[in-house]
């Protein structure tokens, strides 16, 4: 009996183990392939899925689609392959983000760039009410905010849930230096409006004189900000 026992218990574990390997359940079907190849940059099994008829807009429990999964880590080439089997770039996961947001936000600069090629929406916002310019000149991504005020119709005025467009976000939430005034300085060129306040009234430049950014100041001033 107590040898029974064991080698019952010994089936039991044989079978809980037998779906994974490294504690991750394996896909089971060609659509959470379809995501976890994306993911991976396994490209050769993205295209032969993608020929086997997977759905290339199915969503895994976050609610991503595969070329989301694949701008979450940055696989450009999966992206590509994804957009050019007609992948749809503006739907947006559970967290309100797509390619195009998340590239914006994290400075994807060859992702955006698909997208925008594609024709990303641009008025789309995140889970904060703000469009891919607002993160990124909060963070300095330099590069994508040019490539956004460039070559898509994102609005440079733009106010998130928060009260505040890039122009403030810059300020308030960047560090004043170089990368900063550099941010402000091209939402500036770009059209940003110094005089916006944000929710308590309080504008751009009330924000940089608080903070002794002398330099954002001064470009701030030169551009009429009052």
């Amino acid at each position: 009996m107590r040898l029974y026992k064991l080698m019952l218990l010994t089936i039991v574990l044989v079978l809980a183990g037998c779906s994974t390997s490294n504690g991750k359940k394996e896909p089971t079907t060609m659509n959470e392939q379809m995501i976890q190849a994306a993911e991976r940059g396994e490209i050769a099994v993205l295209k032969k899925l993608i020929k086997d008829g997977a759905d290339m807009n199915a969503k895994d429990s976050r609610g991503r689609t595969p070329v989301m999964a694949a701008t979450h880590r940055n696989q450009v080439e999966s992206v590509k392959v994804l957009i050019e089997a007609g992948a749809d770039i503006n739907e947006r996961d559970d967290r309100s983000d797509n390619p195009f947001l998340y590239a914006g936000a994290e400075g994807l600069l060859d992702i955006l760039k698909l997208t925008i090629d594609a024709g990303a929406d641009p008025t789309l916002s995140n889970r904060y009410g703000g469009t891919a310019l607002i993160p990124a000149a909060e963070r300095g991504h330099l590069a994508v905010m040019e490539e956004l005020l460039k070559r898509s119709k994102v609005n440079v005025n733009h106010v998130n849930n928060l009260g505040w467009t890039a122009l403030l976000e810059a300020v308030v939430l960047g560090s004043g230096g170089e990368t900063h005034q550099r941010a402000v300085q091209l939402l500036v060129d770009y059209g940003a409006d110094v005089n916006i306040p944000d929710k308590d009234g309080v504008t751009s430049l009330a924000h940089a004189k608080k903070r002794g950014y002398k330099e954002i100041e001064a470009i701030l001033v030169k551009a009429g900000a009052r």
